[in-house]
């Protein structure tokens, strides 16, 4: 009986090792895992230009993705930790907006993940406007890194993500081109925001944000902003000297909930936009063109009007 407990316990061993090597292999490997190349996206709009991009050669996890929810106040837990120790690809925003991101990578370092942070890809640091999804360039900087990386691990289908990465590019171009007509016509309409979420996206079709900046930057991060910067803001408002309010609906405050009914009191127009992208889009250029489209028919309706 001894002997034959013996045998079994030997084989349980010989199989817990196998397995052990197994796990230990692919997680240190630089190629692609069963199912494709794991990749980790701390936030669902990164996350979805990824699986555009290794469509049908990739598996993403995206972390941030409740588009109801202040995306400023997410904390990791063990599941998000444990997503990151076996992914072969982290995508990361940077400039402070997932700091939670980086604590884990340098909880967990591993030699085989390839490892993104758009921020340091276009030049950006914490203290600069993190909202880097929102600017049109650096988002196409972004999709041809991911390319760049993917090939990088998963050589063997380095044509479909060329493929993809085109396929991509011309739909988002088709957006740069809605900015481009948007700037021929509204170049220079002053706008209003509660937070500096579309300050890249003003900036490429010529709005202009009259909002006090210490005001933006002030909710963006989640604090109270300058008394004189709210009573400028009202001012404004009430003076209707905005053609459209642009409302962060994924960091309403008091504050900026009274601010928006001043707005529709004085009769201009509430255009909300959000953070995280919602699970309706059907892409993230879509949900990019769809909010943009919501604003330019806003101004324009404003300017027949007027």
């Amino acid at each position: 009986m001894k002997r034959k407990n013996t045998f079994w316990l030997l084989i349980i061993a010989i199989v817990i090792g196998a397995v052990t090597y197994m796990t230990v292999t692919s997680k240190s490997s630089n190629g692609p895992a069963k199912g494709g190349v794991h990749i980790v996206a701390a936030e669902n709009f990164w996350g979805n230009i990824a699986a555009q991009i290794g469509d049908g050669h990739v598996q993403v996890t995206n972390v941030v993705s409740d588009p109801n929810a202040d995306p400023h106040e997410f904390a990791s837990n063990t599941n998000t930790a444990r997503d990151f120790a076996h992914a072969q690809y982290v995508i990361l925003n940077g400039a402070g907006y997932d700091s939670w991101g980086d604590a884990l990578i340098k909880a967990q370092p591993e030699s085989g993940r390839t490892e993104l942070k758009v921020a340091d890809l276009v030049g950006k640091k914490d203290g600069d406007n993190p909202h880097l999804w929102y600017n049109p360039q650096y988002v196409q900087q972004a999709a041809d890194r991911i390319a760049a990386d993917l090939s990088r691990i998963d050589p063997a289908h380095v044509s479909s993500y060329k493929y993809n990465l085109e396929t991509f590019k011309k739909s988002w171009n088709e957006y740069r081109d809605e900015l481009a007509t948007v700037k021929k016509f509204h170049g220079g309409t002053k706008i209003a925001a509660t937070e500096d979420i579309f300050a890249y996206t003003a900036e490429a079709v010529g709005f202009d944000v009259i909002t006090p900046p210490s005001f933006m930057q002030a909710v963006a991060e989640s604090n109270d902003p300058p008394t004189e910067s709210i009573a400028a803001f009202q001012r404004q408002l009430q003076n209707k000297e905005a053609s459209v309010l642009v409302y962060n609906q994924q960091a309403a405050t008091p504050l900026t909930e009274s601010l928006k009914k001043l707005a529709t009191d004085n009769n201009i127009p509430v255009i909300g936009i959000t953070e995280t992208m919602p699970a309706s889009a059907k892409s993230f250029q879509a949900w990019m063109a769809t909010q943009l489209e919501a604003i330019h028919n806003s101004i324009s309706k404003e300017d027949h009007l007027g």
